[in-house]
């Protein structure tokens, strides 16, 4: 898994923000430091939230960057203090997505109409959150199966390999996941109640 400091409003990684970011136009260097900033100190240990914002020259760009952070969950702070996670618990928590729509899709499954934004979806996500495509593909996989989706049918593909390898494309390409899964969800939620 990668990570490239995305922008804590737009998730670009360049200076290339979207038009309504909030932070279009403050130098790359300024939200790389925030990012700097929390992480270094994160990594040695925990900390309360507000003993780190007084060890910082804390901004409103750190603010932002501790929240995409917590937001993406690569920092936890459900005990109240603020967790750096391993590359292996951010693995386990973002392969079961938990926000809407895609917890939908990965814990109901796809369902006939909705197979093509639900796998458009899921790998689109994967990809943003930093899984390289041999993860994406063998969760892909292994949800295909786990969820029914495979057994439910309604694919022209031969096979659940062949169905996620003809996505590849989705990955490559960065695709934004929340219009997929927007529309998947509703079919989904039609079908399986």
């Amino acid at each position: 898994m990668r990570f490239e400091y995305p922008c804590p409003d737009c998730r670009t990684t360049t200076n290339l923000h979207d038009a309504d970011c909030r932070f279009d136009g403050v130098p790359w260097t300024t939200i790389e430091a925030a990012y700097t900033d929390i992480l270094a100190r994160l990594s040695a240990r925990p900390w309360e939230p507000d003993a780190l914002r007084d060890a910082l020259d804390w901004s409103g760009i750190h603010g932002a960057v501790l929240s995409r952070l917590t937001h993406d969950q690569r920092v936890d702070d459900s005990e109240g203090t603020l967790t750096l996670l391993t590359a292996a618990e951010y693995k386990e928590r973002v392969t079961h997505p938990t926000m809407e729509p895609l917890k939908t899709i990965y814990e109901k499954g796809s369902v006939p109409g909705a197979h093509d934004h639900s796998i458009f979806a899921l790998i689109a996500f994967y990809e943003m959150v930093g899984l390289s495509w041999e993860e994406t593909r063998e969760q892909m996989l292994q949800w295909l199966e786990e969820s029914g989706t495979w057994t439910r049918g309604g694919f022209e593909e031969s096979s659940p390999e062949e169905i996620v390898d003809s996505k590849k494309h989705v990955y490559v390409q960065g695709y934004g996941w929340k219009q997929a899964g927007r529309e998947a969800k509703a079919v989904i939620d039609r079908h399986l109640g």
